[in-house]
């Protein structure tokens, strides 16, 4: 049988305004729902060593879990230092004291 796992082998690329493709982290296992804080901080929906939840990576690139549960697939930063958590079959509104990232606009 074959199918999803919390193997821990996939990427997360950085892709810059030139369009080049680096490599940002390696280690994660389905990584999906990211979303930047304001300190350069990213959480990603993901597996991290076989545990599922939301991975917070560093600029720095020292990963760590900060939300654990299984079924998260993906997040957002929403205002009043909040967050939004999505589950396989779930919306989730939650107090979280970091201030996200404003989606920045890019010329066409």
């Amino acid at each position: 049988m074959t199918g999803p796992t919390t193997s821990s082998f996939d990427c997360v690329y950085r892709i810059n305004p030139q369009g080049e493709v680096a490599t940002f982290f390696r280690g994660l296992g389905r990584p999906q729902g990211l979303a930047f804080d304001v300190d350069g901080n990213l959480y990603v929906a993901a597996s991290l060593s076989g545990k599922r939840g939301i991975v917070r990576i560093a600029p720095n690139g020292q990963a760590a879990l900060e939300v654990a549960g299984d079924g998260l697939v993906g997040l957002a930063f929403a205002p009043g230092r909040s967050a939004i958590l999505a589950t396989s079959n779930a919306v989730h509104h939650l107090s979280w004291n970091l201030q996200g990232q404003p989606l920045v606009d890019f010329p066409s």
